[in-house]
């Protein structure tokens, strides 16, 4: 593709790094900023040097924050009784956008998967031990994803908590609301009736 100007081009190449963004829609974007009023730019350009630059994570959690402790473990009004341990910050998000849950988290930082060399010891297990050791958890609640990944993982995290005065749970897993039984998959199905509740009505 030919372009007018070389700081297009420039800039195309850049969006066209991000995830999911081809060149057709990097060249958009490219074109949008063009017609906007130099501040948005201005914003935009602050915005991302600092995300890079500001932004940190928790020294208790390791979600990423503003400060050097998280608002979440920072705030008095959270459970801090309950860890919920998930594998990164999208699930922190997905779990705090449901408003049903009130504790703290620790975030790992991925999940145990050998096939792609990441190994228990790259990942945040020894700290979320060192927490509960402190006495800092009544409960740690697994709420990793429905994988080989995920389930590696919490098995591993049962095992390194295992004596330690502590409960284990993990979130039910089961059919989607809406969803028929006859395209659920075995083993969502088996857990749903494994893991099955007093019907409520």
């Amino acid at each position: 593709m030919n372009y007018p100007s070389r700081l297009i081009e420039e800039a195309v190449n850049a969006f066209s790094r991000f995830p999911g963004i081809g060149r057709k829609s990097a060249l958009r974007l490219t074109l949008y900023l063009l017609r906007q009023p130099g501040e948005e730019a201005q914003q935009l350009a602050k915005a991302i040097s600092d995300l890079r630059t500001k932004v940190m994570y928790c020294s208790n959690c390791h979600n990423i924050s503003d400060e050097p402790v998280c608002r979440i473990c920072a705030s008095k009004t959270r459970d801090h009784d309950t860890i919920c341990v998930v594998a990164d910050l999208r699930d922190v998000i997905a779990i705090e956008n449901t408003g049903q849950y009130t504790g703290v988290y620790h975030v790992l930082g991925g999940l145990i998967a050998p096939m792609e060399g990441i190994s228990p010891d790259q990942l945040k297990i020894q700290s979320l031990v060192d927490r509960v050791n402190t006495g800092a958890a009544k409960e740690i609640l697994l709420a990793l994803s429905a994988t080989m990944e995920g389930d590696t993982t919490g098995f591993y995290i049962s095992k390194k908590l295992n004596g330690l005065p502590v409960r284990i749970s993990t979130i039910a897993r089961g059919i989607a609301i809406g969803g028929e039984l006859e395209y659920a998959d075995e083993l969502t199905l088996g857990r749903s009736i494994l893991n099955r509740v007093p019907f409520g009505g």
